[in-house]
């Protein structure tokens, strides 16, 4: 019986009935030591309808990647042939039952999600997990990820742990002490007999801590300070009254992480201890042990028993379990590490071997614990050097920014090798292209790339081509021209030469002369071509450059294959940046619809893998597609992503930020706003981005409408010189659409029409109404009613609001009077929803939709419940005759 508890039961008894409807997730019960969160959680997993998996987080087994996860999901590995494949990879490899492969941190909690879905088509499931603060890193990571996924599974995952714990995304239930009443009912049954001055004494001591409420009765009056240390205390005097043999026993079970009886048993051979040296604290009710395991009633027992025990006990300790687990090379190599005082190569090499297993099964938090360990075990200079570099690399891959740059700073004092100055200097920049300044990340890498050249050509090359296109996108050509100079000083290769042609190209680009802007075009074109089926980071570097030339159908080629790809193999990583940019490339094409799909998805992974400047890239871009749309609420994420990255830090995010919100401005007809933005923009490392061309026709636009047409000059002179060199039709029609805002010769736009053709629908349409406005102004209403209707209709269909309105203003405006289209039913379903609609009129089943999109297959499922009557459909098959584009 829980005693003052009924407001949590009756939460939890809530939350657990939904969770039997089909309506799971999860809850962190937070609380102080001895606080009741784990009785809380023996009643939760009370329930006969319910089937159970629990596991406990240890304190020393914090350095074991996935250990809790294992123990979580031992009783469901039976469901494991059930989902996907590269998601049961993943999830085999993370709990070391086969061969790491990549990084999989991301499948390995959509595994865990698949599984536990899986496992509850039988009936509801409970997760208890207890001590949730001590959770090795790589398993708190997937349950996180996993809690975030079950809202439509019968699956809840219950979480305890000390106050200060949080699990981002996952609700929180913080006990309180108990009131008088439930104390003294609590301390009643417990301790019936007290004597009443000392009942009172406990009930003061204990301020309703409901573990003390049990434990003070056995103790004498108590020294003053914190309740937790005063219980600690209290079981230290309790085994400080066990034997000698069963205290050196208890402290090997308190150092052996798993619990394993088998390992505690050997250990204490290995010290000269019986198998019975457990029973006195067994008796003393301190630990229970079974078959296989011992258990510690408390962690606090399990606390004092190891902190209690003199120092040079627990070396030997370790030791002892050192040699129990040679079979376990990892674990071995841990307890052979606490029982070292000093520098010792052998127990550091041992621990980044350990270190380099953990990072191959997606254990990356755990690897840099191991790796830095083995620096502080290290003698030497170089080599502490050479291991505290790759800790920071690997820190990088477990998401810890700040970790990884106070790691690579140790390494830099320490050296001054050039290979490792060029390792760390890799890990910064990537550190700084995520959270901090791409100027950072040129300097950073050019400066080191300066120095490894001449040991190591191809790391230089590497590093430079990374700055030239950090320095790109931050709008800095003069900084690509110098990573260029140093890139084609070094010595030639095939692969090197490929690099200075390329970076070359790119640069010509910015070239005032209009035929070696041109030949810059050529030869990226020329570059993109043979790239196209090469390696993934070749093509994803060629897809850039076709959004540089303006061959956008190229880019959407290419990186739809990519994404396709990084989905197959599970190459989580890549895909924020792959479909960031196949989001760019549509939206240039005017598949708005498509746009933002891609971008909703680089979002959500963007955020789940910890990857900012992508969140901020795929906000912006949704930002732009939502001021077309005239959503005014849709762009506020790019006056947040402007604040976290701007111009100086990543023009590019900035560019697209400040385009999103000055074509929001235009469209609503706040003219001078949008001009002063975009005319600000582009006095800074916006201009060389590539957008910079870009917003010269909303320049052109703007600066007419509020009658100022000599702002229009230098934006049209800028945007003429480009379509010199990019030789597209669609660009020369845009040229001379702006010659004609600028001019007022209306038959300009005839001509541009002609040119423009269907390649960008948007602009397409905003020549249509341009044409039509000065139609209209010149009396010719009759074909300006042609162009105008022809306007309205792309901007209904494309979802432009602001610009439809206008469109059907000038319409009337015309003669000619027309009502708003019925509303799209597409228009309707979320970003997710069209996706996995889009994915079953294919054919594909819940689950290899569930598979491509990384969700579960309720969950697809769900998705489709709520589509169908949107769509006006109630079967799959009607899906297939539905226009979905």
């Amino acid at each position: 019986m829980l005693y003052g508890r009924e407001r949590e039961q009756r939460e939890l008894g809530r939350l657990l009935a939904e969770t039997a409807s089909g309506r799971g997730g999860a809850m962190l019960v937070l609380g102080e030591p001895g606080g009741g969160k784990s009785a809380l959680l023996r009643w939760a997993g009370s329930g006969q309808e319910l089937r159970v998996l629990g596991c406990t987080g240890v304190e020393s087994e914090a350095e074991l990647p996935f250990a809790a996860l294992q123990s979580l999901l031992s009783g469901a590995m039976e469901q494991l042939p059930g989902i996907p494949g590269p998601q049961a990879e993943a999830l085999r490899a993370a709990l070391g039952l086969a061969a790491p492969g990549g990084d999989n941190r991301f499948l390995v909690g959509l595994a865990t999600v698949s599984l536990l879905a899986e496992l509850s088509a039988d009936g509801p499931v409970l997760c208890l997990v207890d001590d949730a603060q001590w959770l090795d890193r790589p398993s708190a990571e997937a349950l996180a990820f996993a809690a975030r996924r079950l809202a439509a599974e019968k699956v809840f995952l219950l979480f305890a742990a000390r106050e200060g714990t949080s699990l981002p995304g996952v609700p929180e239930l913080t006990l309180k002490r108990l009131d008088p009443v439930a104390a003294r009912a609590l301390l009643a049954e417990h301790a019936p007999g007290l004597p009443a001055h000392v009942r009172d004494r406990v009930l003061a001591e204990a301020d309703g801590n409901p573990l003390a409420l049990l434990e003070l009765p056995r103790t004498e009056d108590g020294a003053p300070g914190p309740l937790p240390h005063r219980l600690q205390d209290a079981y230290q005097r309790r085994i400080a009254k066990l034997p000698a043999p069963a205290r050196t026993a208890l402290l090997v079970a308190a150092a052996e992480e798993s619990g394993a009886l088998t390992a505690t048993l050997r250990a204490m051979a290995g010290l000269g201890l019986e198998a019975d040296a457990l029973a006195a604290a067994e008796s003393e009710g301190l630990i229970a042990v079974d078959e296989q395991t011992v258990a510690f009633r408390h962690p606090l027992i399990r606390t004092a028993a190891y902190r209690g025990a003199p120092f040079t006990d627990r070396l030997a300790a370790h030791a002892a379990l050192a040699d129990a687990l040679a079979g376990d090379p990892d674990r071995a190599a841990w307890h052979r590490a606490a029982a070292v005082t000093g520098p010792d190569e052998q127990v550091a090499a041992d621990l980044e071997a350990a270190a380099l297993r953990a990072r191959r099964r997606s254990g990356h938090a755990t690897a840099v614990a191991a790796l830095e360990r083995a620096a502080r075990l290290t003698a030497g200079e170089q080599e502490r050097a050479r291991r505290l570099a790759l800790a920071a690399e690997v820190a990088v891959d477990a998401g810890l920014p700040d970790r990884a740059r106070h790691l690579a700073g140790q390494a830099l004092r320490l050296t001054e090798d050039p290979r490792v100055l060029a390792h760390v200097a890799v890990v910064r920049a990537r550190v700084e292209s995520e959270h901090g300044s791409l100027r950072t990340v040129h300097e950073v890498l050019v400066t080191a790339a300066r120095q490894v050249a001449p040991l190591d050509a191809d790391t230089a090359a590497s590093m430079l081509a990374d700055a030239s296109r950090a320095s790109w996108s931050a709008g800095e050509p003069q900084r690509v021209a110098q990573a260029h100079r140093i890139l084609a000083e070094l010595p030639p290769d095939a692969v090197r030469n490929k690099l200075v042609a390329s970076i070359g190209g790119a640069l010509q680009l910015y070239s005032d002369d209009a035929t070696e802007a041109a030949d810059g075009v050529a030869l990226l074109r020329e570059h993109i071509a043979q790239g196209r089926n090469g390696p993934p980071g070749l093509r994803l570097n060629v897809a850039s450059q076709a959004l540089l030339t303006g061959d956008y159908d190229d880019t959407r080629d290419i990186m739809a294959g990519l994404a396709e790809e990084s989905r197959t193999s599970g190459a989580i990583g890549w895909l924020p940046m792959v479909l960031c940019t196949l989001a760019t490339a549509e939206i240039n094409l005017g598949r708005h619809r498509d746009a933002v799909q891609s971008a909703s998805e680089a979002l959500r992974i963007a955020e789940d893998i910890g990857q900012p400047s992508r969140v901020a890239h795929a906000e912006a871009l949704l930002a732009y597609v939502a001021a077309i749309r005239g959503d005014e609420p849709g762009t506020r994420p790019a006056e947040r992503s402007l604040r976290r990255f701007p111009a100086h830090a990543n023009a590019l995010v900035a560019a697209w930020c400040e385009w999103a919100l000055a074509l929001l401005d235009l469209g609503r007809g706040r003219y001078e706003a949008a001009l002063d933005r975009l005319e600000t923009a582009t006095r800074g490392p916006i201009r060389h981005v590539g957008l910079g061309v870009h917003f010269a026709a909303d320049q052109v636009e703007a600066a007419v409408r509020l009658g100022l047409p000599e702002r229009a000059a230098e934006p049209l002179a800028r945007l003429e010189q480009w379509a010199a060199a990019a030789r597209l039709p669609w660009e020369d029609g845009l040229v001379l659409r702006c010659r004609a805002l600028a001019t007022g010769d209306g038959a300009l736009y005839a001509r541009a029409l002609e040119l423009q053709g269907e390649a960008r629908p948007f602009e397409r349409a905003r020549t249509e109404l341009l044409y039509g406005e000065w139609l209209r102004r010149e009396r010719h209403k009759a074909e300006a009613r042609t162009h105008l209707r022809e306007a309205l209709e792309r901007f209904e269909r494309l979802g432009a609001v602001p610009w439809a309105e206008h469109a059907r203003a000038e319409l009337r405006a015309a003669g000619e009077s027309s009502t708003p289209a019925a509303a799209d039913a597409l228009a309707q379903l979320t970003p997710q929803e069209l996706q996995v609609v889009r994915l079953a009129a294919t054919g594909a089943t819940n689950k290899e939709i569930a598979a491509r999109l990384f969700l579960s297959p309720k969950t697809v499922g769900h998705h489709l419940y709520r589509a169908f009557p949107k769509l006006g459909v109630s079967t799959r098959t009607e899906l297939a005759r539905l226009s979905l584009e």
